[in-house]
């Protein structure tokens, strides 16, 4: 049985590197990728600004006060280095599926970003002042394909998370430091050189986040192996994420023009929709969870809405309740901890897909995502099971998930079981009710 690096002894062997590809192939990858991203950009951009300058109901959305951003003239040059760092991200990989994976998020960015300029054309306001040198130069160039129509989500600002990610996890010390105020250089030049207004920002971050979240650096695509569940419950709980997306997605587009702050509504939106997806069939990896209970950077931002529900909803089921209680031999049952709760114990075996891993959590946390108010699959039961019995050997176990009432419940049962501390399920479930804090076995309650 396979048990996540987290689970395994402190001392057992650490897994042989795997063999670094060829750099000539990595190359010919990302040249193969450049060939066809390039043409594909500048065509579907221009395609998308000349459907806008056919339009005359083009609107713009503009905040009173981007009236005092100054035009910088010499900012074009850290606006211009995007497209340097764009061919250079994918030239400079370890391996053609890093290539594949930062070419998918280009893609993304660029077919979300065009549609949304095709549905819902937006148009920069301001005039630029003459510019001369090499500003003037660069200004000139730009403006030969670059229309005022593009602007929200701004492609500019979603290919700069892309990239300011795939460098930030290359670059330490100092030219780490560089890379930050550089990136953060290009970001304010979308407004120092006129050529966005503000809500391209967010707009844009938000599908650079998505691009990542969608192609993520290690790990599961959240789409791999999709099929759609044949578990009635998984589909009603997926169309009632779906309909709460749909309803904070409907007034941002709908009111946008009248208020630009109903775009805040995208957040929760896209957070719902992912949720959905989950239960549709997509399973836990949607969260982007890895064994120490750490979630991916893009998880954790997009997702940030949902989670914060999710921390209410512990709160208002378990606050009435002890946050652990011991059920046998230092295995103890209870809800997702904070660092405070998790750190008296030895190990921390976490099946709550949806949270991530308290900061300043210091104890050995083996993470086992399991999706909320489905019942785990035979295979994800045994292993939880058997991590309960390594950790167990070791010291004193907080089994937990969200409420503690229903995932953990039930592997903690099965672990009784297994490991001969009952000798029926009837006793485990007897066990667990004499505990003294309420438990749900079934899969008809949120846990």
């Amino acid at each position: 049985m396979d048990l996540p690096a987290s689970a395994l002894p402190r001392d057992a062997p650490a897994l042989p590197a795997l063999p670094r590809e060829p750099y000539p192939g990595i190359v010919l990858r990302a040249t193969l990728w450049l060939s066809f991203l390039a043409p594909f950009f500048y065509a579907t951009y221009g395609f998308a600004n000349w459907l806008a300058s056919r339009r005359d109901d083009v609107g713009s959305i503009v905040f009173g006060w981007e009236h005092g951003v100054p035009f910088l003239a010499w900012t074009i040059v850290p606006y211009w280095s995007i497209n340097l760092f764009y061919g250079l991200s994918l030239l400079l990989n370890n391996s053609k599926n890093g290539v594949d994976r930062l070419a998918g998020r280009y893609l993304t960015a660029q077919l979300v970003a065009v549609a949304c300029f095709i549905l819902f054309p937006l148009t920069a306001t301001f005039v630029r002042p003459q510019t001369n040198g090499l500003p003037g130069f660069m200004f000139a160039v730009l403006g030969g394909f670059d229309k005022p129509f593009n602007q929200a989500p701004s492609l500019h600002i979603a290919l700069l998370v892309i990239i300011w990610d795939h460098w930030r996890h290359r670059l330490t010390g100092m030219a780490g430091v560089a890379w930050h105020v550089w990136c953060f250089l290009i970001g304010a030049s979308v407004l120092t050189t006129w050529q966005h207004h503000f809500i391209d920002i967010p707009t844009g971050a938000l599908l650079g986040l998505f691009a990542l979240w969608l192609f993520p650096h290690n790990g599961e695509l959240p789409f791999a192996g999709f099929r759609l569940s044949a578990d009635p419950k998984a589909r009603r709980l997926a169309l009632f994420y779906a309909l709460g997306a749909t309803l904070a997605l409907a007034p941002a587009a709908a009111g946008a023009l009248v208020s630009a702050l109903r775009l805040i509504l995208l957040w929760p939106a896209l957070a719902l929709a992912i949720v959905a997806f989950a239960y549709a069939g997509a399973g836990a990896k949607v969260f982007q969870k890895i064994a120490d209970g750490r979630v991916s950077l893009a998880s954790r931002l997009l997702l940030w809405p949902y989670r914060l529900g999710a921390k209410a909803n512990v709160w208002a089921w378990t606050r009435k309740f002890p946050a652990q209680i011991v059920i046998a031999d230092g295995v103890s049952l209870g809800r997702f901890p904070t660092a405070a709760e998790a750190d008296p114990f030895g190990t921390v075996i976490d099946l709550a897909g949806e949270l991530e891993r308290p900061r300043g959590a210091s104890i050995r946390w083996v993470s086992l995502p399991m999706v909320d108010l489905l019942p785990p699959s035979r295979e994800a039961r045994a292993q939880a099971v058997a991590a309960i019995e390594t950790a167990q050997s070791q010291g004193t176990v907080l089994v937990c998930c969200a409420l503690g009432f229903q995932r953990s419940a039930a592997v903690v049962a099965e672990w009784l079981v297994a490991s001969g501390r009952a000798a029926t399920p009837d006793q485990a479930r007897g066990k667990l009710a004499a505990a003294g804090r309420p438990v749900h076995l079934g899969v008809d309650q949120p846990g």
